[in-house]
């Protein structure tokens, strides 16, 4: 009875597929299999040989398969046989057997086809989803430019050291350009001298003791600049 029904069936798998399908013996053949999946530029659909060996009491037990790739095939970003072979036959071991004592060799194609084209799919969502989450951080890290920094205290205090600090660094600046300006003129800073020294250099004037200018002689001061310099 059993290989009555394999008959029959193989009969109507030639019709359904009448160039995808290959005998290997009178219980054993190959079915190609291409998956309708969107084709990039530089991309071809992929593709793969299913193998069906039909037990000596088929259908009722199933069917032994195989997942082979086609001699040549091109490589697939998202599709690799070595790498999908045992998730893809896992996935229709539960259909087979839900179809034991029917014949199911069309209902397994059908569900490994639909369940290899969702595993690409699977990994084309998942590409765009990190290519989507990379441009999303990269908009971020952008919009920060115009957002600034929230303003907290540890945040005003670093600022307000780095502020002093900046300011500190461009005094220091503009003073060692001052003096380098007065070397380069040959001009010494006028020297400061205290009430005592003025005094003991008899410059020290009779004024009011609030304005010490008052009192050093014209000639005195100039003497004063000259030995300074």
């Amino acid at each position: 009875m059993g290989r009555e029904e394999q008959i029959e069936e193989r009969e109507v798998l030639e019709s359904i597929f009448p160039e995808e399908i290959t005998d290997i013996s009178e219980t054993e053949f190959r079915i190609s299999i291409t998956l309708d999946v969107l084709e990039r530029e530089g991309e071809e659909a992929p593709q793969f040989l299913l193998q069906v060996r039909y037990p000596q009491d088929y259908p009722d037990s199933a069917p032994h398969l195989d997942i082979i790739a086609l001699p040549n095939a091109p490589p697939h970003p998202d599709f690799s046989v070595a790498d999908d072979r045992d998730q893809l036959l896992e996935s229709v071991a539960e259909t087979a057997q839900e179809s034991l004592g029917m014949a199911m060799v069309f209902t397994l194609v059908s569900a490994l086809k639909e369940s290899a084209e969702q595993l690409v799919q699977d990994r084309r969502d998942a590409a765009a989803q990190v290519q989507e989450e990379a441009l999303l951080a990269a908009e971020r890290e952008e919009n920060k430019k115009f957002h600034g920094t929230p303003v907290t205290p540890e945040t005003f205090l670093k600022w307000r050291e780095d502020f002093l600090k900046e300011i500190e660094e461009k005094e220091r600046r503009e003073e060692e350009e001052r003096l380098a300006e007065l070397k380069k003129a040959k001009v010494k800073e006028p020297v400061k001298l205290t009430g005592r020294q003025l005094w003991e250099r008899g410059l020290a004037g009779k004024g009011d003791e609030g304005d010490e200018d008052d009192g050093v002689p014209t000639e005195a001061l100039e003497r004063l600049q000259v030995e300074a310099s």
